[in-house]
């Protein structure tokens, strides 16, 4: 009965300048700037979508499914779901869910890769949308990713990055063979805040510290974390080639890139004092 009334009301009521019937101005949970179409078509876009839409996204990205994950984002934008919604509320949500799992051994390896591929075709529908509304999602980070020199192994190092964009940071992955010049150039270019370098052999885990050296000889040192990570990697390597951190899968180095985020700003507030 609430929901017709709403219609009935809306119907019968004058429609606002910017395209939205006035009865939602009576509705404060609703932000209806964002909410109303931009043709003045005059419904919030979101005030009648179920919940099993955000549902069946999320199940999309745990059941490792790039083409239903790809046909929800578009069947979201369609409907009039803001991109930023179905980011935020289904997708990202699934990949929490794939990553607690995986880290419980619920779930294994070529499950996340799945999972992965089915994250990235969602972002391949709602990121030029975004663009198209001169939107972005809050910036948790800036991340120079890559695997050190000597190494080809990415799988891991795909997956960090996957992770790390779905949980709002934005990744630059630089893939596989990287010299630490590369890593501390494109750290300098891009305003990096923090760079992980992956090695998955012993005789390459040598080249992490060659990246720490690389930023410390371009004078970035102070400025950017560095995390480590890979199979022969530990959190002891890690203190001694001076690493800020050791990560042992893609969730732990989600976590670990919050908390060196949250280093920086206090480093920073320290600073300013």
């Amino acid at each position: 009965m609430v929901r017709q009334e709403l219609l009935r009301l809306a119907l019968e009521k004058p429609v606002l300048g910017h395209g939205c019937p006035a009865i939602f101005m009576h509705f404060p949970v609703i932000d209806i700037t964002d909410a109303c179409a931009e043709d003045g078509s005059a419904w919030p876009r979101n005030l009648f979508v179920s919940e099993e839409t955000f549902v069946a996204m999320r199940q999309s990205i745990i059941d490792g499914a790039p083409d239903t994950a790809g046909e929800l984002a578009r069947q979201a934008l369609t409907s009039g779901i803001a991109p930023l919604d179905a980011i935020n509320e289904g997708f990202v949500p699934g990949m929490h869910d794939v990553g607690e799992q995986f880290a419980r051994g619920q779930m294994f390896l070529p499950d996340m890769m799945a999972s992965a591929e089915a994250m990235r075709a969602a972002m391949a529908v709602l990121e030029p949308e975004l663009k198209r509304l001169g939107k972005e999602r809050p910036m948790a980070g800036v991340v120079v990713l890559g695997t050190t020199k000597g190494d080809i192994h990415e799988i891991g190092k795909i997956l960090v990055g996957t992770m790390l964009t779905a949980n709002g940071f934005r990744v630059h992955d630089l893939g596989v063979d990287v010299p630490g010049e590369k890593f501390a150039s494109t750290a300098r270019e891009v305003g990096a805040d923090i760079v992980g370098v992956s090695a998955l052999l012993t005789t390459t885990m040598r080249n992490q510290k060659g990246v720490i050296e690389a930023l410390e000889k371009a004078g970035l040192r102070s400025q950017v974390k560095v995390m480590v990570g890979g199979a022969p990697v530990s959190r002891v390597w890690a203190e001694q080639i001076g690493a800020d951190g050791y990560a042992k899968d893609a969730m732990s180095a989600v976590l670990l890139a919050r908390e060196l985020m949250e280093q920086k700003a206090q480093a920073s507030v320290t600073e300013t004092a």
